[in-house]
């Protein structure tokens, strides 16, 4: 009898999503969904699977694929895919999708969300709310900075990008952007203009990185690109923790190279609550949510579910990032 495909996802899903999957393989979910699964467990479960649903967290390297002889796909829940060793998967032939599409307008609306808290230090005035210490009204009392009509610098134009840009032409900023190429078209649907990167830096009151993470962008954000930028500015980071040099962005904080910044990722994460970062006020932090509404998280498991659900029938799915035929 013709062994059952077997699937293990890495965290718990919602039951609906699983459906491209219920009639096709044996599936198996770690017990936490917000906690990552073991490494251990990890090892033992690719020992058997045929396909492996992983989240953005989970390192999955060369060590863990060579140890997976049944292994034919890695389905990551997210766009990026930095957690993956893609080099090690083509020498085996195993094929990495993502999710691409799915959560661009999500992250988006996060970004610029993000950029207005910090713009108008919405956490601090709500904390100060909450901590009782609001007395009475001030005429500076948590003034802010202006958005409308201001100059965003953004790094990456890919599809977030795009519709960050598209949000910002709603408060009639002036884009700028910076890619490894020039997209026109995109620049024809938004009026963003091309700028190179120290240009960009010099020029924008709010600097949005939202490029990938490759060997290539690993930690370009260092002190020198924060020195480059308006000390009225604002960095703000919604795509990996790893574009930035965090001790580069401690200094630029504490000397006043820039007026603050948002980050919704870290080089670590979770981040340490004792991380210098988080000291200050200036800077408003999330926990990595930048796709996290129940809709688009939902979208994205569905998709995971069938691009592991296209490979178990000998399909090629559309989301595939590495080169496997």
């Amino acid at each position: 009898m013709r062994r059952k495909p077997y699937v293990f996802i890495t965290r718990t899903l919602p039951d609906s999503t699983l459906e491209p999957l219920l009639d096709l393989a044996r599936i198996s979910m770690w017990e936490e969904a917000d906690k990552p699964v073991p490494r251990e467990r990890l090892e033992k479960e690719a020992e058997e699977a045929d396909a492996i649903l992983t989240m953005v967290s989970d390192p999955v390297d060369r060590e863990l694929l060579e140890g997976a002889p049944n292994l034919r796909v890695v389905s990551n829940m997210g766009v990026g895919y930095d957690n993956i060793d893609l080099q090690a998967a083509d020498e085996m032939g195993i094929i990495v999708c993502n999710t691409p599409d799915i959560l661009t307008e999500t992250t988006a609306d996060l970004t610029f969300a993000l950029l207005l808290a910090s713009a108008r230090r919405i956490t601090e005035a709500s904390d100060l709310v909450r901590s009782g210490n609001w007395r009475e009204w001030g005429p500076l009392l948590m003034a802010g900075h202006d958005v409308y009509g201001k100059t965003i610098g953004i790094v990456g134009m890919g599809r977030i990008g795009t519709g960050v840009a598209k949000r910002a032409s709603g408060f009639s900023m002036n884009v700028l952007y910076h890619n490894r190429t020039r997209r026109k078209e995109t620049e024809n649907e938004t009026g963003a203009a091309y700028a190179p990167l120290d240009r960009l830096l010099k020029e924008s009151d709010f600097v949005v990185c939202l490029a990938p993470l490759t060997e290539e962008t690993k930690q370009m954000f260092t002190y020198h690109e924060f020195r480059l930028m308006k000390r009225s500015a604002f960095f703000i980071n919604a795509s990996r923790g790893g574009l930035v040099d965090e001790r580069g962005l401690v200094k630029a904080l504490e000397d006043k190279q820039i007026a603050g910044a948002g980050l919704d990722v870290f080089q670590e994460e979770p981040v340490d609550p004792g991380h210098p970062l988080l000291s200050f006020p200036n800077v408003t932090v999330l926990p990595h949510i930048g796709s996290a509404t129940v809709e688009t998280r939902k979208r994205m498991a569905q998709l995971a579910c069938r691009n592991i659900a296209y490979v178990l029938k000998g399909y090629r799915p559309k989301a595939v990032v590495n080169r496997v035929d």
